[in-house]
């Protein structure tokens, strides 16, 4: 993993007071509601929370960090560093009914992790990766690209959680990037990135229509890398092709990085299961903090803040009726 550009200077704020900024903008803005937790639903969400562990936060960076993931009952985390004392500090800051489960790290060092409220949310039984064997992997496969799939760069970690008797199977996603620094390394990295998003809706569908299905109420979520959720994007095409369904955010925040440039965060339904979305969004943490310092003529120093001591990616989230 590698650190993002780190500020200089460190700015130095009062976290007290930029949590307090954090609630006025999500009660006040127009746009940026979080819904309540309500019987018969849950409140999940899904966060790149940029190289948790390797920069070097500290405790008040920690604590808007758990500030934001305290307000949802099931957070999939994504590029949480083989070094755990990023998000053990973040959870010290959690109230303590909160759990946190993780993977052994992956490709670029990483682990992927649930955050959940026990109060509401139990772990189910079934805990894994996606995984695709040797004799499958030949059926992972899309017109125009000859290359083989090798597997995935970090495998998705699978869950269930049990909410009111109910259970959802979640896939925990970061898919691979890779380089981009020649047309041709490019085209290598997209192809391989087409191959697993291919792979976990493949997984998805099968899962779903087995006759031996822990449950068919199944979400991936992550980062898929996805440049654009729409039609004709490689990424969304290959993701979307065993029928996983990218529901549009409802909420007025256009991507979901924070330099509004990409569409990198989704959360996928299965078939039928989209019928039980309530409403979806985006919450744009960086429209509220650091405002001591914000100057729209020169937003280096203030981008470079909010990505470092938060993240570059913002949380998106789903309110779900239970199925």
């Amino acid at each position: 993993m590698r650190a993002l550009e780190r500020p200089k200077p460190d700015h130095v704020y009062d976290p007290a007071a930029e949590i307090r900024a954090l609630r006025r903008y999500r009660d006040n803005e127009p746009g940026r509601a979080i819904p309540g937790r309500t019987a018969g639903h849950v409140l999940l969400a899904t966060w790149n929370i940029a190289n948790l562990g390797v920069h070097k936060r500290r405790d008040a960076d920690h604590r808007l960090i758990a500030e934001i993931l305290s307000w949802f009952e099931l957070v999939a985390v994504q590029e949480v560093a083989d070094d755990l004392s990023g998000i053990d500090a973040v959870v010290t800051h959690l109230p303590r009914h909160y759990a946190l489960i993780f993977t052994d790290k992956a490709g670029n060092d990483e682990r992927a992790a649930y955050i959940y409220d026990t109060r509401r949310v139990r772990l189910g039984g079934k805990i894994g990766e996606i995984g695709v064997t040797e004799s499958e992997r030949a059926e992972v496969r899309l017109p125009g690209i000859n290359r083989a799939f090798e597997g995935f760069n970090r495998n998705p970690y699978l869950a269930s959680f049990v909410i009111e008797g109910k259970t959802l199977l979640v896939a925990n996603a970061h898919l691979y990037y890779g380089e981009t620094s020649t047309a041709a390394a490019q085209r290598d990295s997209m192809e391989r990135r087409q191959l697993e998003a291919l792979a976990i809706g493949r997984w998805c569908d099968l899962r779903r229509q087995s006759r031996n299905a822990y449950t068919r109420s199944i979400l991936a979520v992550g980062d898929f890398n996805l440049p654009e959720r729409v039609a004709g994007d490689p990424i969304f095409d290959a993701l979307t092709r065993r029928g996983l369904e990218l529901p549009p955010h409802t909420t007025r925040i256009p991507r979901t990085n924070v330099t509004n440039s990409a569409d990198y965060d989704q959360i996928a339904f299965v078939p039928g299961l989209k019928r039980n979305l309530v409403e979806t969004g985006v919450f744009d943490f960086d429209g509220a903090l650091f405002r001591a310092i914000w100057d729209p003529q020169a937003t280096h120093y203030w981008r470079t803040c909010a990505k470092y001591y938060v993240s570059d990616h913002r949380p998106l989230w789903t309110r779900l009726k239970l199925p």
